[in-house]
């Protein structure tokens, strides 16, 4: 056995590796906070994805002029949370009966909008689409998009962890836009979860 063994064991099982899910769902700002407390989620950045222009800017997406969707990127370990979970709270956190628009915040780069990664997510994703409108929870239909993933832009940094780094500002824009009202309107005590 040599010494580079001894000092430096390799283990002979490979590590699951992570995955990542893609979610829009408004303003990325308010989508963020409920994924990040799941244990199993390693990261959640907001970017943009699904326009025609490369490396965009906030301006140029809020502006509704390069096809982009506000979005967050979660980079997850499967062992610990499974792609069901995320699509679970994703639903609890919009209102997926809204066309072009969640909240205060309207135009289609605020639709809300799942992205897969895999054959799997995307069946799984079609799949809650359609239990939900058949469960008779909503009389209208889901408007909310499944889409594959495209390249994901990461945002400007003053917008990651807004709500951490922004907490009074970020409270007042989440109660002014009237976010939480509706999401208990839609989902009752499952609002948020």
């Amino acid at each position: 056995m040599s010494l580079a063994w001894i000092l430096c064991p390799v283990s002979l099982k490979s590590a699951e590796p992570f995955e990542t899910a893609t979610f829009a769902g408004g303003c990325f700002w308010c989508m963020e906070p409920p994924f990040d407390k799941i244990d199993g989620v390693l990261s959640t950045t907001s970017g943009y994805t699904g326009g025609h222009v490369e490396n965009p800017s906030y301006k140029d997406v809020s502006s509704g002029g390069t096809g982009h969707i506000e979005s967050i990127r979660i980079v997850y370990d499967p062992a610990k949370v499974d792609y069901e979970k995320l699509l679970q709270v994703f639903w609890h956190n919009i209102d997926p009966l809204a066309v072009n628009r969640q909240f205060c915040d309207t135009g289609k780069q605020y639709r809300s909008a799942i992205f897969f990664h895999s054959e799997e997510q995307r069946l799984m994703a079609e799949a809650s689409k359609k239990e939900l409108q058949s469960s008779g929870r909503f009389q209208k239909q889901i408007f909310t998009q499944i889409l594959p993933a495209e390249e994901f832009w990461q945002a400007e940094e003053y917008h990651q962890d807004y709500y951490k780094k922004n907490p009074l500002s970020y409270k007042f824009y989440r109660f002014s836009c009237g976010r939480d009202k509706r999401l208990k309107e839609l989902w009752g005590e499952d609002a948020g979860k």
